[in-house]
């Protein structure tokens, strides 16, 4: 008897629709990817009771003669490709012509369409993949395509289902993401007869990101627009403050597909280095378009994977497209304040004569008496915790008269200048707007007026960041300081192994450690900058970022030793600054474009405009 049979037709394609359509959201996509593919511009997506027992998805784009339509449910049928050389050069989102043969396959399907050169229409009816009725209809130009009853014929589909909401919600994201990647093409989403999205297929990914994602995502936005060989990204990438603590705000397209990639996700978050808190994630829309001979698309059959010919190039040209979009970036972060207080409760009224009458609501004549009695009144010097500043006295101007005889003397013989020595020449900087160093408050924040604002500066965030730049740019070791006094560390036996092991890499940050028995090591010279009373927490810290970064790559692995060298180095808060050392760090802040965030992902000015204190006080 034999054990191994053919599978029948039917079987084979509910098994090939289960690759296909795994619920109502992957029928959605591959809708409306045809009607991309069909170019369209206007594009609608209705759906009732969470796509399971109506979906309709209708657009403008080039329909389907009769025989075209019947063809098109037949699996493996396809325009977009001829011979098996296309599938090198694939430049459609739709290829493989099994969508709608598998999408037929699990539901009943009414689908409308017509050309612009047919006087009618054609209208199928198909269940079970197979057509039931056919004829002439008048319709628009453009397909429509009815879907009911999504898996009527496989119940054991139906118990994977979610509740009608959960997906509705993955249909709407699947609109979304075709929205973003398609600016061009006017997409709206309608659930239950309401409508959930609309955007205006202008061709601006700007305006599509705000449709699409909202104000609130939309605000912090840094614009990405690079070139590296054959790669082109743009799009638009969060600031390093507007953060998330997850990954769900990361879209990727490739080739006009949203797709899922680490490769991608990785070499985005690579080009946050040193500007991000632990457990924060960069949110970003990007768009990556390259040869189709540099990307296999055709290695998942919902083509939500891809394959790159070569990921480092691809890793490089995205990581280095958002670090040059980020450096690039003007201004400051502003700082965000509460509400304008609502106006207190009015106060009952004061007895005449008190000093709160000063306050109280006037009529217009008590307010014309009053004025006359301040207009009359010289006013009183100030007085200040009991001392009284009377008003300078007026400087005596001066009278140019011929000095006295006494003092007059002859002239002089003209005496030959030298030969003017040569100047070295200065080369031109970008002025620095003028800005006036207030002060300094909790000896934390630096209060800095420019153009009209209030900045202020974090001064150990600012200190942390400079250092950590001039460690990080020196081509040379950093001067060490040798100890008077050997320094005894106290470590555990795998941190202290950890340093001994990388002796050599911390002798190139000033470190001289030696071993000292028993999971401790010794400290003979620090870096020139650290300071003695931070040198063993430094080590210590050191310690463990040796040990959790054995696999980091040297690169990442050396600026996390820098950040805490930096760190620990930098003035901190709550320390009184000298005047002229802060002067000199608030100069470098101003006068620099690369000091925006300390590595650690901390803001190091914040900007307080004129608008925003004069709502706080109520004076606009």
């Amino acid at each position: 008897m034999s054990v191994i049979h053919q599978l029948s037709p039917h079987v084979a394609d509910l098994i090939a629709a289960g690759e296909v359509v795994e619920r109502p959201a992957s029928v959605v996509k591959e809708l409306l990817e045809n009607a991309v593919d069909a170019g369209a511009k206007h594009i609608t997506v209705e759906l009732k009771h969470g796509g399971m027992t109506f979906l309709r998805v209708s657009d403008d784009g080039s329909g389907m003669d009769a025989a075209d339509a019947e063809t098109a449910f037949l699996r493996h049928a396809t325009s977009k490709l001829r011979e098996a050389g296309d599938l090198a050069a694939i430049q459609t989102l739709g290829f493989r012509g099994e969508a709608l043969a598998a999408i037929a396959s699990v539901s009943r399907v009414d689908l409308l369409t017509r050309t612009a050169g047919d006087d009618a229409g054609t209208s199928l009816r198909l269940e079970g993949g197979t057509v039931v009725e056919r004829s002439p209809v008048g319709c628009p130009v453009g397909t429509t395509m009815i879907i009911r009853d999504l898996f009527y014929n496989t119940p054991a589909r139906m118990k994977f289902m979610k509740s009608d909401a959960a997906e509705a919600a993955q249909i709407l994201s699947a609109v979304q993401n075709q929205a973003l990647c398609h600016p061009e093409v006017s997409f709206r989403c309608l659930r239950d007869g309401q409508e959930q999205l609309s955007t205006p297929g202008d061709g601006s990914l700007k305006s599509a990101v705000y449709t699409v994602l909202g104000r609130e995502f939309s605000k912090d936005l840094i614009e990405v627009d690079s070139r590296w060989e054959d790669y082109l990204l743009r799009g638009f990438v969060t600031s390093p403050t507007a953060t998330r603590g997850n990954r769900l705000a990361q879209r990727f397209f490739v080739a006009g597909r949203p797709v899922k990639s680490k490769l991608l996700s990785s070499a985005l978050e690579r080009a946050y280095e040193n500007q991000l808190l632990a457990g924060r994630f960069p949110g970003c829309v990007l768009l990556l378009e390259l040869p189709p001979r540099l990307v296999d698309v055709n290695v998942h059959p919902a083509k939500t994977e891809i394959r790159f010919l070569s990921e480092q190039d691809v890793f490089d040209a995205v990581r280095y497209g958002v670090l040059g979009a980020l450096n690039r970036a003007p201004g400051r972060p502003e700082m965000k304040l509460s509400p304008r207080p609502k106006p207190p409760v009015e106060a009952p009224a004061a007895q005449p004569g008190s000093k709160r009458e000063f306050y109280q609501t006037m009529d217009a004549a008590r307010f014309r008496q009053f004025a006359k009695t301040v207009a009359q009144t010289p006013p009183a010097p100030p007085e200040v915790a009991g001392r009284v500043f009377a008003p300078p006295p007026k400087p005596v101007e001066a009278t140019l008269s011929a000095p006295p005889a006494a003092l007059r003397s002859e002239p002089r013989p003209p005496v030959k200048d030298p030969a003017p020595e040569p100047v070295q020449q200065s080369l031109p900087l970008p002025a620095v707007p003028g800005y006036r160093v207030v002060g300094e408050v909790l000896d934390t924040y630096i209060i800095v007026e420019q153009d009209g604002c209030m900045l202020l500066v974090d001064k150990h965030a600012a200190h942390e960041r400079i250092l950590f730049e001039k460690l990080r740019a020196a081509k040379e070791a950093p001067m060490g300081q040798l100890l008077l006094s050997p320094l005894p560390v106290r470590l555990g036996r795998e941190e202290a192994g950890a340093v001994l092991e990388n002796a050599a890499l911390l002798a190139s940050f000033g470190f001289e450690a030696e071993d000292f028995g028993g999971g401790s090591v010794v400290l003979r010279q620090i870096p020139a900058e650290l300071d003695l009373s931070q040198a063993e927490a430094t080590l210590q810290e050191l310690a463990a970022q040796l040990l959790e970064g054995r696999r980091a790559a040297a690169d990442a692995l050396r600026d996390r030793l820098l950040h805490t060298i930096a760190c620990k180095a930098a003035i901190k808060a709550g320390w009184h600054t000298d005047p002229r050392e802060r002067d000199e760090l608030v100069a470098q802040v101003l006068g620099r474009d690369d000091i925006k965030y300390c590595p650690h992902g901390r803001p190091v000015c914040m900007t307080l405009t004129r608008s925003q204190l004069e709502r706080q006080f109520r004076r606009s």
